[in-house]
């Protein structure tokens, strides 16, 4: 693809194209961060009003398949990262392999969690509002813990969803010959985003699976 076909006409040249994209991107990620730290503050602090009825609920969670959640997540930021790689190169298949592997990762991910994880919990009467059976000591604050994590997790299982769309829109735009070496920010901000929500999850994982300790 010729250089001036890669570029938009309300731009000068390709440096100004890519950072103004760029710069786009992290601005919105910006949002994503005061929102996603919004929701933290809020479970911290409910945290530390009841943390004995938050750690039993963190001990009711299936921390294996936690991790292997987590494991994933970090495997598809590997291949999200080589797909920007082979965008920058301008490897057609490269990168047309990598994006597909980082679709399979996250539709892995999202399979786990709302099909394996969530199902198990709503069985045990663990969904607020469901599904919840569970009337034991302090099951009130228990009850709390749960909608926490079904929203938290629920929030960026729909952030993984979004991804998920955007990776299939690549990939049909990779397989038309739609990037080179000259035009491959779309590639490059939507690894942005995904590397984002991985890091949401690394803070997740531990938030919600690992407190308390397990015994």
């Amino acid at each position: 693809m010729h250089s001036s076909a890669a570029l938009a006409e309300q731009f000068d040249d390709l440096e100004q194209q890519h950072e103004s994209s760029s710069f786009g991107m992290w601005v919105f990620l910006a949002t994503e961060v005061m929102f996603f730290g919004g929701l933290f503050t809020a479970y911290i602090i409910y945290r530390n009003f009841y943390l004995s009825a938050f750690e039993a609920g963190s001990r009711l969670l299936n921390v294996k398949i936690g991790a292997a959640n987590t494991a994933v997540l970090l495997c598809s930021s590997l291949t999200m990262a080589l797909g920007v790689r082979a965008a920058q190169l301008g490897k057609k298949k490269l990168l047309v392999t990598f994006l597909v592997l980082t679709l399979l990762l996250g539709l892995a991910f999202i399979g786990i969690k709302l099909g394996l994880e969530w199902r198990h919990d709503y069985l045990e009467g663990f969904a607020p509002g469901v599904n919840w059976t569970f009337h034991g000591p302090d099951w009130r604050h228990l009850e709390l813990f749960f909608c926490f994590y079904f929203f938290l997790t629920g929030i960026h299982a729909l952030h993984m969803l979004i991804g998920v769309g955007i990776l299939t829109t690549l990939i049909i735009m990779a397989g038309r010959g739609r990037f080179s070496p000259q035009r491959y920010n779309p590639v490059e901000v939507s690894g942005l985003y995904w590397h984002f929500v991985d890091i949401v999850w690394i803070f997740l994982y531990p938030l919600l699976y690992l407190i308390g300790g397990r015994y």
